[in-house]
């Protein structure tokens, strides 16, 4: 134990200072280490970790007899700056933001220089912000009634987790409505399904887009995918909720439901309904009667699949690319 002008250094004396802060303490450790092994400012902030600009700055301020001067100080500035605003300004803010108490102080400052009242935005700012720290002004109490829909609790649905990718046929199929409207007062909703790696469509029309039609549309998808179908991705509409959700969990299919604004992360089934429009719709003579227009999708359904060039593919169709995939997984399993 290292004994200097008739103190111990060490645990000895920190117990004898219980007035200093835990931070203190810790600096003082490091002098009596810095004593201790030789003025060996390197060894000493290797052995705490510390760097040594941080060391240097508390060593200079460091006095033996006086071990307060290891505890932290005031940041507050010497001089501060004093309030240049009248009391008038301060009545007059003060009732403004009373009387309109959602209004910040960019709005304010208008109303004040209207009035003639030569003032900063700034100033109204700092004004407010007096006004709050004494108590004066206070925030109104929400209602809680807001525009902005709040997120609700999906029983089964959940977020896409960073990990889970879609490398084979089913693993990730996209799934949204469009609104089609071929005839002045008719609207109709369109469901679209795109498989994210083999870009196959399966697409049906019904009058409206409810939990119903899309339970019915997912019966529908599972008899026309070549595939399983493991895992569906969908926005956060309503029509991808209740009797929709609880059938995907009875099926075993889970069900990843995007982020709210987030469109660009169903991009596949997005660039699908532009090429229905295009490609359907617009060129289709149809009296678009829901039962011949289920028809007409119906063929168009396999024209898209199994005729039209895909260049995501390759210019492959898809069921060529399902072919040519399952003959190449075939040949590896010949192999090994």
């Amino acid at each position: 134990m290292h004994i200097v002008s008739g103190t111990v250094r060490g645990v000895s004396r920190l117990a004898r200072i219980p007035e200093l802060s835990k931070q203190a303490r810790q600096r003082l450790r490091w002098m009596d280490y810095y004593l201790g092994h030789g003025h060996n400012a390197r060894l000493t902030c290797r052995h705490f970790d510390i760097s040594p600009q941080t060391f240097y700055r508390w060593k200079r301020r460091y006095d033996p007899q006086n071990l307060k001067t290891l505890e932290d100080r005031s940041r507050r500035p010497k001089h501060l700056r004093q309030p240049t605003w009248t009391t008038e300004l301060v009545e007059r803010i003060l009732k403004l933001r009373e009387e309109y108490p959602r209004w910040g102080k960019d709005k304010l400052v208008i109303l004040l220089r209207g009035e003639g009242l030569e003032v900063s935005t700034s100033m109204v700012g700092r004004v407010i912000r007096y006004l709050k720290d004494r108590g004066v002004l206070r925030e109104p109490i929400s209602n809680h009634i807001s525009a902005r829909k709040r997120p609700r609790q999906r029983p089964y649905a959940t977020r896409k987790p960073r990990d889970y990718v879609a490398t084979e046929p089913g693993d990730i199929v996209q799934l949204d409505t469009l609104d089609v409207r071929p005839l002045p007062g008719v609207i109709l909703k369109h469901f679209t399904a795109r498989d994210m790696v083999s870009r196959w469509d399966v697409i049906e029309v019904y009058s409206r887009a409810t939990a119903t039609t899309a339970t019915h549309f997912l019966k529908k998808l599972q008899s026309r995918l070549p595939f399983p179908l493991r895992a569906i991705q969908v926005d956060g509409g309503s029509e991808f909720g209740a009797v929709f959700e609880e059938e995907c969990r009875q099926q075993g299919i889970k069900l990843f439901v995007l982020p709210p604004r987030s469109p660009k992360l169903n991009g596949h089934v997005e660039r699908a309904h532009r090429t229905h429009t295009e490609e359907f719709y617009e060129v289709t003579d149809s009296s678009f009667n829901i039962a011949e227009l289920r028809g007409e999708l119906l063929e168009w359904e396999h024209t898209y699949n199994t005729i039209r060039p895909h260049q995501a593919l390759g210019y492959l169709t898809p069921l060529q690319f399902l072919k040519r995939r399952r003959q190449c997984l075939k040949e590896e399993v010949m192999c090994h």
